[in-house]
């Protein structure tokens, strides 16, 4: 039929192409198309016929059909190609999928087929055939025709995925699981693809049935128990041939979850309990666990349980186990009672308890709890958690309180307190527990102490630990003190302007009621008080002036009505200044505002001010006596040179900025200043001359190095008609052990007591003779 069709629509085709090309634009065909159509009759009648006609096509098409997979060794026929046309000699020519190599055609149109086919690679082949005569003229045209394979039953079926289900305990029957579907290559049209489904006996096939259509697996029983059975494997049969015996086939194991649901109650693994637990358990602690037993999965245990409504020691929390811990309330006292027997009962939770229990007949919903309470060595116990006193300032107390503390076990043992604080200004006593203060407390310095008092069992036991606060309460200690903005007069203020406002302030923490008076009568203000802690400074009369030297001020007496009243007095400095119309100043004269200082103060700022006048007054003296030593050594007779003293240490022998030390290595090294051979100085003294026997001959110096320098340097001094009339003498506090010229120091030599002396200065001139009576040494001391 399909070969009928396409050769129907091959005609229809032909005579719509031959028709005149005269049919025009009325036709809706466009106007291009028919010239070019115009065009192509011209050449057909020119050719041909000098008329145009119609031309019928002639073929006659067999139904052509191939089966699949059929072996073809040689090439077998499968229909053959045919045209109404009467030509005795004729050749066909066929174009398209296959053709020539698949598809083959002989003289006759006899169509051949040369190769095995598979009709699910591909299902149809789509050719063209023409015919020529004898002299290879064309005598009918292409005529379109399709091979079509015809299937056969070549595949079998295959489930394209595993399949797993899971369904609810005790769900009801029908109830469904999964469906499984399998595929066959085969032609979907015919038998060969149509399948049907089983359930194999190589499965469990005591709970689930299948739809042999659907392949929908569904429950056909009420009772699945997760707890019986948790899992079922099912293995599906897939057969195609709607399920033939000669059908292919194909399996596959399903297997299938039982979900567990809320089925079974819980109930106790025992019927008693035994406790043990010591009496120092901590408060809200498992002391010990009551297991369950529930047959569901864990999120489906839900048990709730019930104690005694007497019970206030104990309670039950639920673990993640969904069992129950015994937890401690309050705290056991071994002394007080040491056992306790109670009853627990558990049931379900029947609101998410979807089926009746199994279990039922055989659970054990009450549960007997036997606890034991265990002796524990314990710590004192004070009477209270935190001990609270109060004490007045500034007096001291032998009773501020008492803590106590016992022992809370049989033994009952002696308790001794003390306190931890070493700085604590308030004493224990270790028997009685009574506070007492250790010296007078001062709220405005510190209004709170706390501190921590131990109690420990004698002799050496055990020990706790108490907080206690000690709050000072307040008495009237401290005077009032004046508050006050800057005061100024008015050259042109008149009686009772009020020129400021006084306020007060106490440091106490007693509420004060402060009155303002004059402490000593003033002409020219006064005070008003208000009565509310205020009071207004007045001008009582003037005049007042600006260039006036004194000061205007007010002693203000302050008192604050507290038990004992105390009371103070306060110098208050007014400003005068010159003011505009409006008083506001425009010139006022510096002043110091003078405030109460007190006692404390006044004392630091003597102390302070007569520190000062003895350091002033030594300095002074020194410099004095300073300036006196040196008039005295001007004022000599026998001095007219300048006399220069330096109070200082050399650096040593690189030290060249005192004195040019280059004269001395010159004279060294010329052999001007060596050393006298009978000269035996002491190391540590410096230009030192021994001084002979008094009985002996001319005295003659014994001279250093440095000696002779200074010798021939006075020799050449006293020869220079040129230098000036002076000396300069410079004294060293030098040492330079290894300066060729020595030391000059007289650091170590003093005026007694000492084989050095400066006598030889004498020897020197009459400009030396001062230095020698001022540093020489007198017989009677040397002999001394």
């Amino acid at each position: 039929m399909a070969l009928l069709r396409l050769w129907t629509m091959g005609i229809v085709a032909i005579v719509a192409w031959s028709i005149s090309p005269g049919i025009s634009e009325e036709s809706g065909i466009p106007a291009e198309v028919a010239s070019e159509r115009q065009g192509v009759g011209d050449i057909v009648k020119k050719e041909t016929h000098p008329v145009l006609s119609r031309k019928k096509r002639e073929w006659i098409w067999n139904s052509l059909y191939v089966e699949e997979e059929k072996p073809a060794p040689n090439p077998y026929k499968i229909g053959q190609l045919k045209s109404s046309q009467r030509v005795e000699v004729k050749r066909f020519k066929i174009e398209g999928e296959g053709a020539n190599s698949i598809f083959t055609v002989d003289q006759k149109g006899d169509l051949f087929v040369s190769k095995s086919l598979d009709r699910e690679e591909k299902s149809s082949y789509n050719l063209t055939a023409r015919m020529y005569d004898g002299n290879n003229k064309l005598i009918e045209d292409s005529g379109h025709f399709v091979v079509q394979v015809t299937d056969i039953n070549d595949n079998s079926p295959v489930f394209p995925r595993t399949y797993n289900g899971s369904i609810m305990e005790r769900s009801s029957i029908g109830t469904k699981v999964v469906e499984v579907r399998a595929t066959d290559a085969d032609d979907p049209t015919t038998a060969n693809s149509e399948l049907r489904y089983s359930l194999t006996p190589d499965g469990d096939l005591s709970a689930f049935q299948i739809d042999s259509i659907t392949g929908m697996i569904s429950c056909k029983t009420s009772t699945l128990d997760r707890e019986t059975k948790s899992q079922y494997v099912v293995v599906v049969r897939a057969q195609d041939m709607r399920g033939m015996a000669s059908g292919s086939t194909s399996t596959t194991s399903v297997t299938i979850t039982i979900s567990d649901t809320n089925d079974n109650i819980a109930s106790f693994t025992r019927r008693t309990y035994e406790l043990q637990v010591p009496e120092d358990h901590k408060l809200n602690e498992r002391m010990g666990t009551l297991e369950l037993e529930d047959r569901d999965q864990i999120q489906n245990k839900e048990p709730i349980f019930s104690m005694p409504n007497d019970n206030k020691m104990f309670y039950i929390d639920v673990n993640l186990n969904k069992d129950g811990n015994l937890m401690l309330r309050q705290a056991l006292d071994y002394e007080t009672r040491n056992s306790y027997s109670f009853t627990i009962q558990v049931r379900e939770n029947h609101r998410n308890l979807r089926f009746p229990a199994d279990n039922v007949a055989t659970a054990v919903t009450t549960a007997q709890v036997n606890i034991r309470v265990l002796d524990v060595d314990e710590a004192p116990v004070f009477s209270q958690p935190v001990y609270t006193f109060k004490v007045l300032e500034e007096r001291l107390v032998n009773n501020v309180g008492t803590i106590s503390a016992r022992d809370p076990d049989k033994a009952n043992k002696s308790i001794r307190y003390s306190i931890l604080d070493k700085d604590c200004p308030i004493a224990i006593n270790p028997i009685t527990g009574q506070l007492s203060t250790l010296r007078t407390l001062d709220r405005e310095l510190q209004a709170t102490h706390m501190f921590q008092v131990k109690a420990q069992e004698e002799p050496s036991g055990l020990e706790s630990f108490v907080k206690v606060n000690i709050i000072v309460e307040d008495v009237n200690d401290n005077k009032p003190e004046l508050a006050v903005d800057e005061i100024f007069v008015c050259e042109s203020d008149t009686a009772k302007t009020v020129i400021g406002t006084l306020r007060a302030t106490d440091k106490d923490d007693q509420p004060a009621s402060f009155t303002f008076s004059l402490a000593s009568p003033s002409s020219n203000f006064s005070i008003r008080d208000f009565g509310n802690n205020t009071a207004d400074v007045l001008v009582k009369q003037g005049p007042f002036n600006l260039d006036d030297p004194h000061e205007y001020s007010v002693d203000v007496s302050i008192s604050d009505g507290g038990r004992p009243i105390q009371t103070s007095i306060t110098k208050l400095v007014i400003k005068a200044c010159r003011c505009d119309a409006r008083r506001i100043p425009t010139q006022c004269k510096a002043v110091a505002q003078k405030m109460g200082v007190s006692v404390h103060v006044l004392i630091a700022i003597l102390l302070c001010i007569l520190t000062i006048l003895v350091i002033v007054i030594l300095f002074v003296m020194k410099k004095r006596y300073h300036k006196d030593s040196l008039a005295n050594m001007k004022n000599s007779g026998e001095i007219h040179e300048q006399l220069v003293t330096y109070d200082e240490e050399g650096g040593g022998e690189m030290d060249t900025n005192g004195y040019d030390v280059s004269i001395l290595t010159s004279a060294f090294h010329d052999g001007s200043l060596l050393r006298h051979p009978d000269c035996h100085p002491h190391p540590s003294l410096y230009a030192m001359v021994q001084k002979p026997h008094p009985h002996h001959g001319q005295p003659s110096a014994c001279k250093g190095d440095m000696a002779a320098m200074i010798e021939v340097k006075k020799d050449e001094a006293d020869h220079d008609r040129d230098g000036f009339p002076y000396d300069t003498l410079h004294i060293y506090g030098y040492e330079g052990p290894e300066s060729i010229a020595g030391s000059l120091s007289s650091l170590g030599s003093s005026s007694s007591g000492s084989d050095s002396d400066y006598d030889f200065l004498s020897d020197w001139g009459p400009r030396f003779r001062t230095l020698a009576e001022l540093y020489g040494v007198d017989e009677r001391d040397y002999y001394h």
